[in-house]
């Protein structure tokens, strides 16, 4: 059985929590987290477990949160960490970094097919996504050849998911890979892929993902999911926007592409976040006139950022 934390750290550990409670995911806060010292780290871990964070997130903003405290002298409750150098992190993208891509690469879709490249581009989407799913190695081949040719002559950006030596071949713009890519990937080639001079993007969800990607120095990272989606299953629950402007803050020097859940309703809150792209799947291939729902959401995030920019102005 442990000892009782010492009364101030609880007293440190419940203000925090309080003051930082837009971060909280009720659903997964752990109640009964108590500081195992009254360190800098000791309270954080305990305030993040209480707040939701997984215990990887929880360990990486405890450590932060140390370093912080070190390097201003105090432990401030009002300052959540944003500082890179306080996550181990470099504040440049790192070196060797892959080849760059826009900050700002606003509507983002995902597409399921060579076909849907071809209509957003023509739409004038300015970043694309093929999510090709099908299992014979030629096809996707094929898919991914057309669907690379299918932007030729337009402005569009087209990554490629998972598929990164068909993308190589291809000629595609960039590739975009999840955790468990970069779980079988070596690091030659990984290697492969920057010399190639593709673009790639990382999916993340949560800070411990974040420190593993960022350290890579890929093109842009993906956060999410922000909001609940059904498109598929996740092991981490959905962040929220509040967690997402933590996120944007930590990694401001850097291209961010918000996903999951996202619609018209959600952008004004996407975009006070700090990213300068958003992801979405379903709020164009369901649509009943897809081109149509595009243009909507392009203008919907001129609008909304737009709006952030004069909030956060001087």
């Amino acid at each position: 059985m442990s000892a009782p934390a010492p009364a101030r750290a609880l007293d440190l550990t419940l203000a925090l929590v309080e003051r930082h409670a837009p971060l909280g995911l009720a659903d997964q806060a752990d109640s009964q987290a108590l500081p195992g010292d009254d360190s800098p780290h000791g309270i954080a871990y305990a305030a993040a477990r209480r707040l939701g964070f997984v215990p990887t997130d929880a360990a990486c903003l405890a450590r932060a949160w140390q370093r912080q405290s070190e390097r201003t002298g105090r432990f401030d409750l009002e300052a959540w960490p944003v500082e890179p150098a306080d996550f181990g992190l470099s504040p440049d993208p790192g070196s060797p970094a892959f080849a760059p891509c826009p900050r700002a690469l606003g509507l983002y879709a995902v597409l399921p097919s060579a076909d849907w490249v071809g209509r957003l581009a023509r739409a004038g989407v300015s970043t694309l996504q093929l999510r090709c799913k099908s299992g014979d190695a030629a096809a996707r081949r094929v898919e991914i050849q057309a669907a690379v040719a299918a932007v030729q002559g337009t402005d569009s950006l087209l990554f490629i998911n998972d598929h990164w030596r068909e993308a190589i071949a291809a000629g595609a713009y960039g590739v975009h890979l999840g955790q468990e890519d970069l779980d079988t990937l070596s690091p030659a080639e990984l290697a492969e892929i920057r010399d190639a001079g593709l673009r790639l993007g990382l999916s993340t969800h949560g800070y411990a993902e974040i420190r593993r990607a960022a350290a890579l120095g890929p093109s842009y990272l993906a956060l999410g999911a922000v909001y609940p989606t059904t498109l598929k299953a996740m092991a981490t629950p959905p962040q929220g926007s509040a967690r997402l402007g933590a996120y944007a803050r930590l990694l401001r020097d850097r291209s961010l592409v918000a996903i999951g859940g996202i619609g018209a309703a959600q952008l004004p809150d996407i975009a006070r976040a700090g990213v300068g792209a958003f992801a979405v799947v379903r709020a164009i291939t369901e649509a009943p006139r897809p081109e149509v729902a595009a243009a909507t959401l392009r203008h919907a995030w001129e609008q909304a950022t737009r709006r952030a920019g004069r909030q956060s102005g001087p």
